[in-house]
């Protein structure tokens, strides 16, 4: 059995060869506050966050694209693999995917935990290769293409041309900053404080990357920054632009880094082409038409811009030649060993 797991800061998708995307999870888990034992893992501890009970310490295991809880993670990739595989005789081979800026070590440490959880191979591919594939792309093409892959934790932009990636930056603004930043202007404008779900909430149902009209409003329930009491308070999709705004800059400013970086005949392709967005921050309102004002370039949102790094990595099983000419290998537990050995001589 060959599996693709997207590792997400937000959520996990997992991709079966012949089967598709077979599961959907948030990317989160309940310790014991005493032990640190996972209890529980996934959606339905996605809404006890910020009403979880002292007993519980509620964790997001990836942190910025990168793994923070690796107990975690090691648990829960055993138990997805256990869930698909059951008792087989035959390990499952194993796909993982990271942003373009990961380093060595942390990617050595992926494969660990994956070999560790149930695998009896594991290859790393990067993000945006394979929202790229997922999105559609055509990346035989001999000319230039973008690709924006906005996650929870990081935006991988990435320039391709003849099935390799010719240029790529992560940054650490994605979609959980954008909820931060709506929590920090509702405490600092409208002195009340809300958690994580209720930003996401906003950001959702109100939230918009350009001042929207007619204006929607939405009431939220919080706690007053000063009497402690609750309250309920209506927000606009003013304040969400408002609070987003300096976020949404600094992601522009990556992309058109990376386009002022590009060969001048690349660069003429992509102009051509235009921009491809993909991951969970793609869904943002307005968000195609802020870059498509900043940069120039025709900018498209790809259909199912959640699941294409999972989708990607279903091209990469199907089609091995784009692991191939981007010298991706599968690693055994014994590999990974030599690998260690050699890089501690």
């Amino acid at each position: 059995m060959q599996i693709g797991i997207d590792l997400g800061t937000t959520s996990i998708l997992v991709y079966v060869r012949g089967k598709g995307i077979v599961l959907e999870e948030a990317s989160i888990a309940a310790l014991d506050a005493k032990t640190g034992d996972v209890k529980a893992l996934g959606n339905k501890v996605h809404q006890m966050v910020g009403r979880n009970p002292k007993s519980l310490r509620v964790v997001h295991p990836m942190r910025d694209g990168v793994i923070s809880e690796f107990t975690v993670i090691h648990a829960m990739i055993a138990h997805y693999i256990k869930k698909l595989c059951g008792n087989r005789l035959f390990k499952p081979t194993v796909m993982s995917c990271t942003p373009a800026s990961v380093t060595g070590l942390e990617r050595s440490a992926i494969l660990e935990l994956a070999i560790a959880a149930g695998a009896s191979r594991a290859c790393l591919v990067e993000e945006p290769f394979a929202a790229a594939l997922g999105a559609g792309m055509d990346l035989t093409f001999p000319g230039g293409q973008m690709v924006v892959d906005i996650g929870g934790g990081t935006t991988d932009v990435a320039v391709f041309t003849m099935d390799a990636m010719a240029l790529s930056r992560s940054v650490k603004v994605a979609g959980n900053l954008l909820e931060d930043a709506i929590i920090r202007y509702l405490r600092r404008e409208r002195n009340v404080i809300v958690g994580q779900l209720t930003a996401e909430n906003i950001k959702k149902q109100v939230g918009c990357a350009c001042l929207r009209r007619p204006e929607l409003a939405i009431p939220v329930r919080g706690q007053s920054y000063t009497t402690h009491m609750p309250v309920q308070i209506e927000v606009s999709s003013t304040e969400a632009s408002l609070a987003m705004r300096e976020c949404l800059r600094d992601m522009t400013n990556v992309i058109r880094g990376v386009l002022e970086e590009t060969p001048p005949e690349m660069a003429g392709d992509i102009d051509s082409q235009g921009i491809t967005l993909t991951g969970g921050g793609a869904l943002l309102r307005g968000l195609d038409s802020l870059l498509q004002k900043e940069t120039g370039l025709r900018v498209r949102t790809a259909q199912n811009p959640v699941q294409c790094v999972a989708l990607g990595m279903g091209v990469m099983m199907e089609h091995p030649k784009f692991l191939r000419n981007n010298n991706v290998l599968f690693r055994t537990d014994d590999d990974i060993g030599e690998f260690e050995r050699n890089r501690n001589l």
